[in-house]
């Protein structure tokens, strides 16, 4: 076993299970070193949602780690904002922001209290972070981001499937989970299998891409 393969193999045991929430201890402590979700680039699933259009308006990447994201919908020449709960990866992506030339504002905050943030905007990218809630704090993260997504703004929600296999990473999530979470007040307009690029073996987990419209 080498260097890297090493480092790999202790990410993978430092993570938390799927029936394991996840604390904001947790994610500070991640960012001391590189996490296994941050692969220096936006997610491909993304990358062809920003490539066909699909983004627009103003942009919110939520939980948005080291900002990849945000800064994608940038490169698009729209306006951009990440919030993530961890300072670590706040000072990161501001430093990529500026490396970059790209205008994005990013700041410390919690998801669950985005009703209390008082902006709305009208693409909501979410990489990773619907799935680490407990079920309480789910249904007061839909609440938060109804009140953030415009009327007929969308909701891009790119998450740990349920058919992944194993049991190192967040919780999965079936598709039915992701239908009874957005009921009244929202309108689901698709959920596909889709791949989340990761930076452990093999390089990617199953996901769902899901689209959810506020209504």
């Amino acid at each position: 076993m080498d260097d890297e393969e090493r480092r790999a193999l202790e990410q993978r045991e430092r993570l938390p299970g799927p029936l394991r929430p996840r604390r904001p201890a947790d994610f500070d402590e991640m960012y001391t070193d590189v996490p296994p979700w941050d692969i220096g680039r936006p997610q491909s699933e993304f990358v062809a949602l920003a490539d066909a259009g699909a983004l627009r308006g103003r942009v919110l990447d939520v939980g948005c780690g080291t900002g990849e994201h945000a800064l994608l919908a940038a490169e698009h020449g729209l306006d951009a904002t990440g919030i993530d709960l961890a300072a670590a990866a706040i000072d990161q992506a501001r430093a990529k922001a500026q490396a970059r030339g790209l205008d994005v504002r990013f700041e410390i905050y919690n998801a669950l209290e985005l009703a209390a943030f008082g902006e709305q905007f009208d693409t909501v990218l979410d990489s990773g972070l619907f799935h680490v809630f407990e079920d309480d704090d789910r249904a007061r993260f839909v609440r938060a981001l109804h009140a953030t997504i415009a009327p007929d703004g969308r909701y891009h929600l790119l998450c740990f499937s349920d058919l992944q296999p194993g049991d190192w990473g967040p919780r999965r999530v079936s598709r039915d989970e992701i239908r009874a979470s957005f009921t009244e007040g929202w309108r689901v307009e698709s959920i596909d299998a889709a791949v989340f690029d990761v930076r452990l073996d093999p390089g990617r987990a199953l996901a769902w891409l899901a689209v959810v419209t506020r209504v």
